[in-house]
């Protein structure tokens, strides 16, 4: 187990929430967007914003705390997941609804990359963020079901500097 701020991961989280107009849909956008956070941070600065570590699964790459980061904040009550189902043949989708505000806990550069993060990336689908990660050098250079290094991130070619 990674050596986490949860605090600052569960900020994280609520920030995205906000953010993307009170929820995020999806398990997998979630885990993509938090990939693209901690990513992108340190392809610029050669750290992360939450300090968890990636594994590459068949659906990309999965922040192995977060789970039990949402656990926790089910019970602190900072968020609820309502369940709906868009088909009938589908599994139903996690919605991680935010029920408090993000805490201003964030350095100028962590908001600068939260907020690209959520331009960028925010308004696109799970499955559309399933591929995109699928194309990036961390996740196409590693063995299936093991840890991604952060510093494949640096043959990304991400120019962080562009506008979103």
């Amino acid at each position: 187990m990674p050596k986490i701020n949860e605090k600052k991961y569960q900020e994280v989280i609520l920030y995205l929430a906000e953010k993307l107009g009170g929820e995020i849909k999806g398990k997998k956008k979630l885990a993509k967007l938090l990939y693209f956070v901690d990513f992108d941070f340190f392809e610029k600065f050669q750290k992360s914003i939450t300090d968890d570590i990636y594994k590459a699964l068949p659906m990309g790459p999965f922040p192995i705390t977060m789970e039990k980061v949402i656990t926790d904040m089910v019970n602190e009550k900072k968020i609820i997941i309502k369940l709906e189902k868009a088909r009938p043949d589908y599994n139903p989708t996690e919605i991680y609804k935010a029920k408090e505000k993000f805490k201003e806990v964030f350095s100028k550069d962590e908001q600068e990359i939260l907020d690209r993060v959520v331009l960028k990336y925010g308004h696109l689908t799970g499955k559309q963020l399933e591929d995109l990660t699928h194309a990036e050098a961390p996740y196409i250079g590693t063995a299936p079901n093991q840890e991604i290094a952060y510093e494949l991130t640096f043959y990304r070619g991400t120019n962080l500097d562009e506008d979103a």
